[in-house]
């Protein structure tokens, strides 16, 4: 059976394991929350508390090949007539052009199997500063974003950064 991709969020205060954490683990620490994010590359989830990412669009990033220390994550639901046109825009402008920032190592969406917010647009970053970046902000003020953000539903954002083990 192949690995698939697993979520975990967990508060800061059950992070005790981190130390221990196997190298198929990726952590994550919320920066304004007391959370740690972790996503677990694994034929099967550890317990029922993990939720499955259905893998939908991976690029590398104009910093492909460096160690990203920030993770932000996009995180919303659509209405069902709507996720067409969503899932167009992510595919064809938006991460792509996003991907393609001075700054971005890697840009990945998934869908969770079950649970909601239902989409995650995942940015691996060297800096906070490249949501500054004016390549990165023409992205987020085309025409389609112009449109398409609007029809986002129950929307998250959040940076996390590496925590040091």
């Amino acid at each position: 059976m192949a690995d698939a991709t697993w979520l975990l969020d967990l508060p800061l205060a059950d992070a005790a394991w981190l130390g221990r954490a196997p190298a198929a683990l990726s952590c994550w620490r919320a920066q304004d929350a007391g959370f740690l994010r972790a996503y677990l590359q694994a034929a099967v989830a550890p317990s029922a508390a993990w939720q499955r990412l259905l893998p939908l669009q991976a690029l590398d990033g104009a910093s492909v090949g460096t160690v990203p220390t920030f993770h932000y994550v996009v995180e919303t639901d659509v209405l069902p007539e709507h996720e067409a046109d969503l899932n167009a825009w992510y595919e064809e402008e938006h991460l792509p052009g996003l991907a393609a920032v001075p700054g971005t190592v890697r840009a990945v969406r998934f869908r969770r199997e079950t649970g909601s917010p239902a989409y995650l647009a995942c940015y691996d970053l060297l800096t906070p500063d490249t949501l500054k970046h004016p390549a990165w902000l023409a992205v987020r003020h085309t025409a389609w974003s112009s449109r398409v953000r609007p029809l986002f539903v129950n929307p998250r954002r959040t940076m996390f950064v590496r925590p040091s083990r």
